[in-house]
């Protein structure tokens, strides 16, 4: 766990009702209210790079030029998803939601992801913890054909409370294979399932869930697994989709993390109009009545049951759509929104 776990909404559970208004409704939870504003977020790693600027990147991974392709790297973390494998003591997937992080930014950057280093932080060693995390990440780097070039773990016990886990991937692609602000008017749009709530947006769903139930508690839409058991699904990766996006033109790609649906400007500024999304997946119905979240903040929040998307000449969609398990929802317009069940988000 990093320092954030002392942030309110950790898994204590509670029915006492202190989540209500004076009206007796419960209160309207938003994501910058439990502490996580995307805009500020953004807008602090845009200072970052403009203070000792920034080589060649794209909207998912910087690239150093190399001769006929370019190095690729991206870098992230599991964030306080942390705190529910925490709270379930289950930690035996999170390494694959650190893989996936990375990987999948590079896939959405048209980046054969090849080798990754782990950094994992502990406020003191734990053998059972590092064993667990080393099986996600072995699951992880055997599901995306990575090379593991090494790691660190380092003990900070004034720094880090609990632990902290993130990564580093590189990738390889030749020059004319990078994704980038690419979407064209007149494009197609292909969705491709996630495996739930992934690994953004935890800030809200915990706080959310745990109003008025516990992690160990049943799941009230599926009774086979626990509240926490459905949090920690790991997220999916998307590497395998690579190949089939280079062989049907795809121009443009989206990683659905942090910021919803919105990642989908990330394209390129055009209209985004979803007319057949994906199922909503019944974690983020969850989360929306528990925490009496709002339709667009869950669509500025979460992937809300779709991980990634790819914009495509029509004549090429039906045969990607064949080959893999995506699905035409949309299409691609003049403007500079995304139109989602009845939402406009920019």
């Amino acid at each position: 766990m990093t320092n954030e776990a002392n942030e309110a909404g950790g898994g204590s559970g509670g029915g006492d009702g202190d989540g209500d208004d004076s009206d007796g409704e419960p209160e309207e939870l938003t994501y910058a209210e439990t502490g996580v504003d995307i805009d500020a977020s953004e807008d602090a790693t845009a200072a970052l790079l403009e203070a000792f600027g920034s080589g060649i990147t794209t909207e998912y991974a910087g690239l150093l030029d190399i001769g006929d392709r370019y190095l690729a790297l991206a870098t992230d973390g599991v964030g306080t998803k942390l705190l529910v494998a925490e709270a379930i003591e289950d930690f035996s997937t999170i390494g694959i939601d650190c893989i996936a992080m990375n990987v999948n930014d590079l896939v959405a950057a048209g980046v054969e992801p090849v080798a990754f280093v782990d950094y994992l932080a502990v406020d003191e060693p734990d053998d059972d913890l590092t064993a667990e995390i080393g099986e996600g990440l072995a699951a992880g780097l055997e599901e995306a054909n990575l090379t593991l070039l090494g790691g660190e773990t380092a003990v900070m016990p004034e720094v880090v409370t609990g632990f902290d886990l993130a990564g580093t991937c590189a990738g390889l692609a030749l020059k004319d294979e990078i994704l980038d602000e690419d979407a064209e008017a007149g494009d197609v749009l292909v969705g491709f399932p996630s495996n739930g709530i992934h690994s953004n947006g935890l800030t809200l769903a915990r706080e959310a869930v745990t109003r008025n139930h516990d992690y160990g508690d049943t799941f009230p839409l599926d009774p086979e697994v626990t509240i926490g058991e459905e949090l920690l699904r790991p997220t999916r990766l998307y590497t395998h989709l690579l190949e089939p996006m280079r062989r049907h033109d795809v121009r443009a790609a989206a990683h659905v993390t942090g910021g919803g649906w919105t990642n989908l400007l990330r394209m390129g500024e055009n209209r985004y109009v979803i007319e057949d999304p994906l199922p909503i997946q019944p974690i983020f119905e969850f989360v929306a009545e528990e925490g009496n979240v709002t339709d667009e903040e869950m669509h500025r929040t979460f992937n809300m049951g779709t991980g990634f998307v790819v914009a495509l000449d029509e004549s090429d969609a039906e045969a990607l759509v064949d080959e893999t398990d995506g699905e035409i929802i949309g299409r691609v317009e003049e403007g500079d929104t995304v139109e989602i069940r009845g939402l406009s988000l920019s």
